[in-house]
């Protein structure tokens, strides 16, 4: 079970500190009061709060000054913050959003109104420390999550594990700007597939490096599959250099100085299906995408490796190149 979100909140008036305690106790949050300024950047060092609510006017030290402070400390300069103010005017709002709170509440507040941002704003700070600084896209946290979540559901998911093959070569032959770049191209190349032709149920997250996860509706996966080989496929001429592309191959100078040749960058997409009652565990569904990628890196282009048992020993395992139908149908 994921811990309490722990919320801070700073008002001189008690009857609005109880108010707000009261409603966000009752759906679960962990509370921590302030009366006035001080007492608020103190607690911001000693609770550790996920979120502020900071009430604007307060004696011995104004909401606006807290809010300097939070911004201006290292540990506490992206802690999400909400500030409650009586007043109106566009002048207390515009200095408060200058300032970097991250959302403002004007009271008297509708209770509905004030936990839906509160929720909003936790969920958007959670996904964005979570995120893959390259991509933006969800990490591994997040990657657990949604697995943990799919297996535990009664739905029928497939899962989709995506890397670069001779990555480390392309690297080593244009920087890692250019792999920057390749690993962006893929990002969009998935995210972009998943919105076109998925079921509206997708998710995409970035392991890290050259390495994705997908997961699907069985009953889309297999077309989203081959459609992501493809667009990749298409796009590789443009990652290369012109005459790399043309030749086919990288040529690198290894540590003795020898010239050695490495094929263009490929993909290979481990498509794994089934649902709980497959992988009881998703170290189990792990294992079964590694021996896919293995399989698949064995291939000199573009491949998806599609594993669909259900049941027995032996996994069936189904080739797609970048242009064809199922073929080269195997067994490990």
């Amino acid at each position: 079970m994921a811990p309490k979100a722990r919320i801070l909140i700073a008002d001189d008036e008690p009857h609005i500190r109880r108010i707000l305690q009261f409603l966000l106790e009752q759906e679960g949050f962990e509370v921590e009061l302030a009366s006035d300024g001080e007492e608020a950047w103190k607690a911001v060092a000693s609770f550790h709060p996920d979120l502020v609510l900071l009430d604007v006017m307060m004696p011995a030290m104004d909401g606006f000054d807290v809010l300097r402070i939070i911004r201006t400390g290292f540990e506490t300069a992206r802690l999400p913050v909400i500030l409650l103010t009586a007043k109106g005017e566009e002048e207390d709002k515009v200095r408060g959003l200058r300032g970097g709170a991250n959302d403002y509440i004007i009271k008297p507040f509708n209770h509905d109104e004030l936990l839906l941002r509160v929720s909003n704003l936790l969920e958007a700070t959670r996904r964005e420390r979570e995120a893959n600084p390259l991509t933006g896209l969800p990490g591994n946290r997040a990657i657990e999550r949604e697995v943990q979540r799919c297996l535990a559901s009664d739905g029928d998911f497939s899962f989709m594990y995506i890397d670069i093959d001779r990555f480390k070569s392309f690297n080593d032959r244009y920087g890692y700007a250019r792999g920057d770049r390749a690993i962006s191209f893929l990002a969009g190349v998935l995210v972009g597939n998943t919105q076109k032709y998925g079921s509206g149920r997708e998710f995409v997250g970035h392991v890290g490096g050259d390495d994705f996860v997908v997961v699907a509706e069985t009953a889309v996966a297999g077309d989203l599959a081959r459609r992501i080989i493809r667009e990749f496929d298409d796009g590789v001429g443009d990652l290369h250099d012109a005459e790399d592309h043309r030749n086919g191959y990288l040529e690198i100078r290894n540590r003795s100085g020898k010239t050695e040749r490495f094929p263009l960058i490929t993909l290979t997409l481990a498509l794994v299906d089934g649902g709980p009652e497959r992988f009881e565990h998703p170290a189990k569904l792990s294992d079964t995408m590694a021996e896919l990628k293995r399989f698949g890196k064995s291939k000199p282009h573009s491949v998806v490796v599609r594993d669909r048992r259900t049941t027995g020993e032996n996994p069936e395992l189904i080739t797609v190149g970048s242009g064809d139908d199922d073929a080269g149908r195997g067994n490990d």
